[in-house]
């Protein structure tokens, strides 16, 4: 059965997309498109507050793209060799959150130990970060320009200190009509279609409707994460999985279980 997964390809240790491989065992045939690119700001201002780990009760990621950002700041700055020998060793004395194990497996490449990966999205790691002992000192929060408002709110709320900065703004993929217009000219409609984002259906959706046709009715639309469910619903979609977290296995579960399932 063919599914359709608007995201980008990320091999992992064997090569290969974990998502394509998880899928493929369950008997699905997933092809990855990718609706998002990506163009990072205010790096200098972010290089700066990474040099001074004192000013800050620990950090927050909840995305890969920001964790991407610390390594450019590392490198535009050639401060790998301080960052090595003293500024990651400062950084992991403090809380280091995560949301997702695609994220902290980026965090721990870096050199840092991260917590919180399990909570699966960003109000579970907000309810986390509540239950740990508050910090005198603000969390460093990296984000991009459309950031959800949950966490930010819990955590202002039981007055834990935050300070957010804007690292990554995401664009739409200069390829996403060309790649929808082969897929569907040489596989035809799919029995279901992954969001990763709002913004990848903002960018896709479109597209996805003019080339679908009448047979949109038929395609099992899915979602990682819940804040990417509730913008299928305000288009007027039916969602008929949500990954209980934002892994292949999750996906993949849900997707065998929503595809059995009569229209």
């Amino acid at each position: 059965m063919k599914v359709l997964l608007l995201k980008d390809a990320k091999e992992d240790d064997c090569g290969q997309d974990p998502y394509i491989r998880e899928l493929g065992l369950y008997g699905l045939e997933a092809t990855l498109i990718p609706v998002l690119s990506f163009e990072f700001l205010s790096l200098p201002s972010f290089s700066e507050k990474l040099s001074h780990p004192e000013g800050y009760g620990g950090l927050i990621f909840t995305s890969p793209r920001a964790v991407e950002a610390v390594e450019l700041c590392l490198e535009k700055d050639n401060k790998t060799e301080v960052w090595k020998h003293s500024l990651r060793e400062k950084w992991n004395a403090k809380s280091v959150y995560v949301v997702g194990n695609a994220t902290a497996s980026l965090v721990n490449k870096i050199g840092l130990d991260t917590e919180g990966a399990n909570s699966g999205n960003a109000e579970k790691l907000a309810e986390y970060i509540c239950s740990r002992e508050s910090p005198a000192l603000p969390l460093l929060f990296p984000c991009g320009t459309v950031k959800g408002e949950i966490l930010p709110k819990m955590l202002k709320d039981r007055g834990i200190p935050m300070e957010s900065i804007t690292v990554y703004q995401k664009i739409p993929h200069p390829g996403i009509q060309v790649n929808l217009n082969s897929y569907y000219s040489k596989q035809g409609v799919p029995a279901s279609i992954t969001f990763f984002s709002p913004s990848g259906l903002m960018y896709s959706l479109k597209h996805i409707q003019e080339l679908s046709g009448d047979s949109i009715d038929r395609i099992k639309f899915a979602a990682i994460g819940p804040s990417t469910a509730r913008a299928l619903t305000a288009q007027g979609l039916r969602v008929s999985c949500m990954a209980e977290s934002p892994t292949p296995l999750a996906l993949a579960k849900g997707l065998q279980v929503a595809l059995q399932a009569p229209s």
